[in-house]
């Protein structure tokens, strides 16, 4: 007999519930795709902090370190606990609140998702507290109690190992260049509609960022700053409206690119009630209308800002919310797409071919061999790699057969209708060095002073000391290989600030003073501090003189200050920005009336060179970590907070610190608030000299060879020598107990 194979019946496979560790790791791989999702999730976070200066460092693209830092409202300590826990939010409460969502974030998972995928650190310090938090988050909790910690303004968060426990994403992310360069795409888009926040990205450890952008009210001066002169110059300003709730109610406006404008491919910036998204639809209506208006269907650069009533728009959409669906999206798209193209065909009837104008120097009255020594070519210059010998003479007062001496009429009359301070810029900018269009060459010399007269010895001791604590207020101890040196914090910052001040030249970030400072009175109490004894004169008289003459001269120089320096001066004469020389440092504010002064009296507003040196100079030792005004409260200066004891020497005191009577030693009463507030200053100066100074250091710090005679370093001790004088003494206390028991 034969038998049929009979078919094995299968089960169905059983249906369970997933452990919710695994639940969250797959979501978090939905949420944060790759670095540079981390990146705008955390950024969109500080812009909903109502943060005004947001800086990104990011290091292999994001895979081993993404820090982002803003000076916003900060973190409650209270919330700490939570904060990473999944759908945690300050945004709203119930669904409803979706319909008229005014911030980036709400539904409470980007934190959650990175602490599953990464290792995450927050550092926070909210309004009035006298310390930060510092804790660390893993898998949506904390590893730890949040630690109290010296902070700046605002929250930083870390995020260490990205997709450390995806090994197939991680694998598939390995080219840094890639992810970083989409990062720098994004802080580029945001700060080119956020133009009240300043921005700047860069790679981690490196001096110069890739990204600087600062607070404007001008919008192409954002771009400009952004994407260049060549991207600013070539684009035209659009807007459109419509207020009919039968089809559509929306305004937009932004500028769109000119037919002089030529690209590879097509860049859309696009903002949806302050939201970065995407809109296949619109970017493609656009492209069909420049292919259609503009020769060789040249790709446009677009930037759009559309505002619509909160109801009008889905925001949850999408899992990294990238894009977002629009009430009668497709009316919105075709009334747009009309304006773009009237607009382009109006801009179409003339085109403007852009010639690069050689212009001489602006203070050469006539052209004669030594005049052209005074303004040379600009550096980086093809013609300057020429031989002499192999180029054709086209004037004989010219050895170098350049053709300036026949331009120089067309630019000297304006000038010289202008304010100095307009022609020395206009001289400045002549010769800025092409390749960095920040930097002059008076910057260039002096950065290349710093390199020349860098001490290698001295170099090699800072790029490889290990910081061991302070030994006094002034000098700290640190080791390099078996030697201990004693390092004068002070020099060595007030030098790493000077060098910084000239590598970040108008490419700083900026500290927001809360209340503008006139410069009046902040130079008003730095005369009083400095306490002038004139007997011809009388002393008030005489300082409201000096403020007065300081104040103007820094009104006047308000343009320059601003954008090479980053020191912003309204027209009302008040301080009320100062730039970043390090990020996670703050000066301290009680030196600012000391730093104003100096820029009005010590600086020579009339040379280029020696102007930036002194105000570099100036900010130098304004940035300084000095040690605190208040004297330090471990040891004798303690007497100084004894009540009645203010003001008088801690020695002083010394006899009169407690008394005892009757056998009853009497309790001395402290000014508590203001001892806390020394103890405050004193802890922050400390943590901030090893985690910020001693780290910049071994990264930008060139010192020069005045350190190694003037006392900066002076090394103390020789630890093989102390190993060796300490095996010695155990030897010879070895034989003398062996001798006195032989006897």
């Amino acid at each position: 007999m034969e038998f049929e194979p009979t078919e094995e019946v299968k089960e169905p496979p059983r249906i369970h519930r997933l452990d919710e560790s695994v639940v969250n790791r797959i979501a978090a791989g939905e949420v944060i795709q790759r670095p540079v999702s981390a990146v705008k999730e955390l950024v969109e976070n500080s812009l909903d902090a109502s943060s005004t200066s947001i800086s990104v460092a990011v290091k292999d693209g994001g895979l081993k370190l993404i820090q982002v830092s803003d000076d916003g409202h900060g973190i409650r300590y209270e919330d700490l606990p939570i904060l990473c826990e999944r759908h945690t939010t300050s945004k709203l409460s119930k669904y409803e609140d979706l319909q008229s969502i005014k911030s980036m974030g709400f539904r409470g998972e980007a934190l959650a998702s990175m602490t599953y995928v990464g290792h995450v650190t927050v550092t926070t310090i909210t309004r009035g507290q006298l310390h930060g938090y510092r804790v660390s988050y893993r898998d949506g909790v904390m590893e730890h109690e949040p630690k109290a910690c010296a902070a700046v303004k605002g929250t930083q968060i870390v995020i260490e190992n990205l997709f450390y426990n995806m090994i197939a994403r991680r694998k598939t992310l390995q080219n840094s260049t890639d992810d970083y360069t989409k990062i720098v795409d994004l802080l580029s888009r945001f700060a080119i509609h956020h133009i009240d926040v300043n921005f700047s990205c860069r790679k981690h450890g490196a001096a110069r960022a890739d990204v600087h952008s600062v607070a404007t009210p001008s919008r192409l001066n954002a771009i400009k700053s952004v994407y260049g002169l060549s991207v600013a110059q070539n684009l035209i300003k659009i807007e459109a409206a419509d207020n009919d709730p039968s089809s559509s109610v929306f305004e937009m406006d932004g500028f769109i690119s000119n037919s002089n404008y030529v690209a590879k491919k097509t860049t859309m910036v696009l903002f949806i009630n302050d939201r970065l998204v995407e809109c296949t639809a619109l970017k493609r209506a656009i492209e069909v209308v420049y292919a259609a208006t503009l020769p060789k269907a040249s790709k446009p650069f677009i930037y759009m800002s559309i505002i619509l009533p909160p109801e009008h728009v889905d925001v949850n959409m999408h899992p990294t919310k990238r894009e977002v669906s629009l009430l009668n999206q497709e009316v919105i798209v075709e009334k747009i797409q009309s304006v773009v193209e009237s607009v382009l065909r109006n801009s179409n009837e003339s085109r403007t071919f852009q010639e690069q104008a050689v212009e001489a120097s602006p203070s050469v009255p006539s052209v004669t061999s030594n005049d052209l020594n005074l303004s040379p070519l600009p550096s980086g210059s093809k013609s300057q790699k020429v031989p002499v010998h192999k180029i054709v003479r086209t004037d004989s007062t010219d050895p170098a057969g350049r053709l300036h001496a026949y331009l120089y009429s067309n630019t000297q009359r304006p000038l010289e209708r202008d304010s100095s301070l307009t022609a020395v810029r206009s001289s400045v900018r002549q010769r800025r060095n092409l390749k960095e269009t920040a930097d002059l060459t008076s910057i260039q010399e002096l950065i290349n002073d710093v390199d020349s007269k860098c001490h290698s010895g001295l170099l090699d001791i800072v790029r490889q000391c290990t910081y061991v604590g302070m030994a006094d207020d002034v000098f700290a101890l640190l080791q390099h290989n078996t030697h201990l040196y004693l390092a004068n914090v002070v020099n060595l910052s007030k030098e790493l600030m000077y060098q910084q001040a000239l590598r970040r030249f108008a490419h700083f970030n900026a500290i927001q003073l809360s209340e503008p400072a006139p410069l009046h009175e902040l130079i008003m109490l730095a005369l009083k501090e400095e306490d002038l004894d004139l007997e011809s004169i009388e002393n008030d008289d005489l300082k409201e003189k000096i403020a007065d003459m300081n104040a103007q001269l820094l009104k006047q120089k308000a343009e320059m200050l601003e954008e090479y320096f980053c020191i912003f001066i309204d027209s009302d004469g008040n301080l009320s920005r100062l730039p970043i020389l390090l990020d996670q440092y703050t000066p301290d504010m009680d030196r600012v009336p000391e730093f104003v002064l100096c820029l009005g009296n010590d600086v020579d507003w009339e040379e280029e060179k020696n102007c930036f040196q002194s105000i570099a100079a100036a900010l130098g030792n304004f940035y300084a970590m000095h040690p605190p005004l208040l004297p330090n409260p471990s040891g004798k200066g303690l007497e100084f907070y004894r009540k009645g004891k203010h003001g008088k020497n801690p020695q002083d005191g010394e006899n009169s610190s407690s008394h005892v009577g009757d056998g009853i030693a009497i309790e001395d009463e402290f000014e508590h608030e203001l001892l806390s507030e020394a103890e405050t200053a004193w802890a922050q100066r400390e943590w901030s000299i090893q985690h910020v100074l001693f780290p910049s250091m071994r990264l930008f710090l060139k010192p020069p060879n005045s350190m190694a005679v003037n006392g900066t370093f002076v090394r103390v001790a020789s630890l093989e020598k102390l190993y060796k004088d300490q095996n010695w003494i155990k030897n010879d206390t070895r034989f003398l107990e062996a001798g006195l028991r032989k006897d």
